[in-house]
């Protein structure tokens, strides 16, 4: 998804106060900070990267316009040399992270920045955003693929998903994730998605009869037809379906598939083959929809249904089940010249790991998932390193791979996550490690923020005596 201009916008208010208040005390320490899933929703089990695309536009093209700054103004809660601060601000960290596609776990930071803490700060909130939404939906979308064994699944979530960027981005991670397409063609045109439509009951109803409503769609489309067959009776359907197939192979073409949106799917698509291949139309798919997600689906192969491909809308586009994950964006450690200092979250189940770290991937022998280690980043490790850097000094520091690149990977990766790890319900819980000098350099600083915590504690106390 580019870049738009009003996205320097796109964040709460206490980022641009915080930054405010940095400003004028001259606060201008290197910030890291880790943007990561503390832990699973309900039935997952992994998420696939996504969103780094989208984000790395941000960022490299941050820039408050002079609209804005007046709008800022207008608030009259900034003070005159913040605002002029703010008009020349640009992005100059660095970036690490997990590349679009890549199969990832909780408390992984799927995002590292580095940058002058003003800058670090002021992003937090549209980088979680768009990761978020991203990576909740390719989560989501994967799942789907996975349930349909093989059979394609077709993105038909644009109508009821929550506005329309939420529901480009939702084409674009549901492609990343598997599906073979859309039926949003925005989408299709900016990110060059395969396109795939059918018709509505309201066609079928706009003409005398459902035969005549099918014929006149094959006349249109004589070699892409696909017949919505269940607007009155669908095996009715189904045979006025055969009809116009054989018309069309009486002159050239070959009806492409019917469409299944609503009753029993398991007895009327094994209805709907016999039939077709009763009349030699075996190659005619049999396309199902309506309310679908990836336990219907997987209910509906093991009872037997004879379904090629499904339609998933709703369930999918809005991760119906899940629809958000529990993404944070925490501080990790402060520079000041030659100065380091790791920091970390104390607070009761949100605590966080401290210092700059990397994600370590190790396998087994037959080169599946084993396990994961997050460790400091300076530290000798087995396996594959996850972050990569894709921004050095607010630039781009590597080449950003096509869409069908990063759907490869997500591919790739599930391939090598074991089975075990991709149960619908139920499934093992993937080992990540904390590293021996994570967990020293952790154990230590909490150890004295602690120790302060109860030295200032006691210091006040001992004042109201």
């Amino acid at each position: 998804m580019p870049y738009e201009k009003d996205h320097v916008l796109l964040t709460d208010l206490y980022e641009l106060t915080m930054c405010a208040s940095y400003f004028q005390e001259g606060l201008s320490r290197i910030a890291t900070f880790d943007l990561f899933i503390r832990d699973f929703p309900k039935n997952r089990s992994y998420f696939i990267a996504a969103g780094l695309s989208e984000a790395l536009s941000y960022l490299a093209n941050l820039r408050f316009s002079r609209e804005q700054i007046e709008f800022l103004r207008s608030k009259k809660i900034f003070k005159r040399d913040f605002l002029s601060y703010l008009k020349n601000l640009r992005f100059t960290g660095d970036v690490w992270a997990i590349p679009e596609g890549a199969v990832f776990f909780p408390n992984e930071p799927v995002l590292r920045v580095s940058a002058p803490i003003i800058e670090a700060q002021l992003v937090e909130t549209c980088l979680l955003n768009t990761i978020n939404l991203n990576t909740t939906i390719a989560t989501k979308a994967s799942r789907v693929v996975l349930a349909a064994e093989g059979r394609a699944v077709i993105d038909f979530s644009l109508r009821r998903t929550q506005g329309k960027d939420a529901g480009i981005k939702g084409s674009r991670a549901s492609y990343i994730a598997g599906c073979l397409g859309t039926s949003n063609v925005l989408a299709g045109m900016k990110y060059n998605i395969p396109l795939f439509g059918t018709m509505a009951h309201s066609f079928v109803m706009s003409f005398k009869s459902e035969e005549e409503s099918f014929r006149a769609y094959a006349r249109s489309f004589p070699d892409s037809a696909t017949l919505l067959v269940d607007t009155y009776d669908t095996l009715s359907g189904v045979k006025n379906a055969v009809k116009i197939a054989k018309e069309l192979e009486q002159n050239g073409h070959k009806l492409k598939a019917i469409r299944l949106d609503s009753g029993n799917l398991v007895s009327l698509s094994r209805a709907a083959r016999k039939i077709l291949n009763r009349d030699g139309l075996a190659y005619v798919k049999i396309f199902a929809s309506g309310n679908l997600d990836e336990y219907k689906i997987s209910a509906l192969i093991k009872k037997g249904a004879q379904i090629d491909a499904f339609g998933v809308g709703t369930a999918m586009g809005v991760s119906r089940d899940a629809p958000y994950c529990d993404v944070i964006y925490k501080l990790s450690e402060l520079r000041d010249n030659q100065d380091i200092f790791p920091a970390m979250k104390l607070s009761k189940k949100k605590a966080t790991y401290p210092g700059r770290k990397q994600v370590w991937r190790i396998f087994d022998k037959k080169g599946n998932f084993l396990k994961d280690v997050l460790g400091l980043e300076n530290e000798k490790l087995r396996g594959k390193k996850l972050l990569v850097k894709v921004m050095e000094k607010g630039n781009l520091a590597y080449r950003p791979p096509s869409l069908e690149e990063i759907r490869k990977n997500a591919a790739a990766n599930l391939a090598k996550l074991p089975l075990k790890y991709q149960q619908l319900t139920n499934s093992a819980r993937y080992s990540v490690e904390i590293s021996p000098q994570l967990n020293v350099l952790t154990e230590r600083l909490m150890y004295e923020l602690e120790k302060n915590q109860k030295s200032r504690t006691g210091h006040k106390k001992s004042k109201r005596k």
